[in-house]
């Protein structure tokens, strides 16, 4: 076929009336925040809370510029889009929720946990126990909507040394202003489970339920516990708080958080743990690193490498 001008003419004229279908309106959302990988029998779910901007060159003890330099190297910047991440674990005899997000109590861009354990294909009403590894609000706040429970039928645990000091009416009126809320976060997300008699605290190094135990890590708050569950010689550990910031924390694991209770004794407790994790190899599972927050620690000179977890079709 022989192009003429007046074909060529008449082609740019219909190009000009075609409607331009990729002109469609952004989407704007992701797909829903779950992930999902087996550890041995148990069924591990991944849940996204959602994300928070955080003023990290404020909060790490350590000079803004540092912060900021070390951010820039990963391709971030302050404030510093944090991810909050709850885990689900479905051990075949019980269903287990480690942390619920932030409910309504940080902000209009967390509180996707119930959303993502209903898209994920469980229902609140199917979860048998809660496991806290603190009362910070970005990991209770899921727990209760208008003082009702969310998890009708859940037993919440978290070790004494924080339901003592958080839920104490004497503490909150001793702390000072801007630290007040975290304790109101406490009482309003697990007073109508005391209530119901579905709270139930433990002391230190727990055995759970079989395979699953507490331990004790405490220092981010009087009473942060980690959660470990094996099965089939598979390990996953979650360690909560332990670290917050990969693109500083790793590289320089002694840099500690102005959200610790008791610097010193956080810095002991993430040395400890992390020293036996990337000894043993066993997956870790993280409430703010970049979802789904599950990977490896390998050291790497005095910090360690974070290893995601590679993408994988669920088998």
């Amino acid at each position: 076929m022989k192009f003429t001008p007046l074909f060529a003419a008449l082609a740019i004229a219909t190009a000009a009336s075609t409607p331009a279908f990729a002109a469609a309106p952004l989407a704007g959302t992701n797909a829903p925040g779950f992930y999902r990988v087996m550890l041995g029998d148990f069924e591990v779910t991944a849940l996204s809370d959602g994300t928070v901007d955080l003023p990290f060159d404020k909060l790490l003890h350590e000079p803004a510029d540092v912060t900021k330099k070390a951010l820039a190297r990963n391709y971030q910047s302050v404030p510093t889009e944090a991810s909050v991440n709850a885990f689900l674990v479905n051990t075949g005899a019980k269903l287990i929720l480690v942390d619920t997000g932030a409910g309504g109590l940080f902000g209009p861009t967390l509180g996707k946990v119930l959303a993502n354990i209903k898209a994920s294909g469980y229902q609140p009403e199917q979860i048998d126990e809660i496991y806290l590894t603190h009362l910070h609000p970005d990991h209770v706040g899921g727990l209760a909507a208008n003082s009702q429970l969310v998890f009708p039928n859940a037993v919440v645990r978290a070790d004494q040394r924080d339901t003592d000091f958080w839920l104490s009416q004497a503490n909150l009126d001793k702390a000072p202003a801007d630290s007040k809320g975290f304790f109101q976060g406490a009482m309003a997300s697990l007073t109508p489970y005391a209530a119901a008699q579905h709270l139930k605290p433990f002391s230190g190094d727990t055995e759970l339920a079989p395979g699953v135990r507490a331990t004790s890590s405490y220092g981010h708050t009087p009473g942060h516990t980690i959660y470990t569950f094996e099965s089939k010689a598979k390990k996953l550990v979650l360690v909560g708080d332990l670290i917050h910031v990969a693109a500083v924390q790793l590289a320089h694991p002694e840099v500690t958080i102005g959200f610790d209770s008791d610097p010193k004794a956080a810095l002991a407790s993430r040395t400890k743990v992390f020293q036996a994790l990337s000894r043993e190899g066993a997956l870790v599972g993280a409430a703010h690193l970049s979802f789904p927050g599950l990977g490896h620690l390998r050291v790497d000179g005095k910090g360690y490498d974070w290893l995601p977890v590679s993408y994988s079709q669920l088998r």
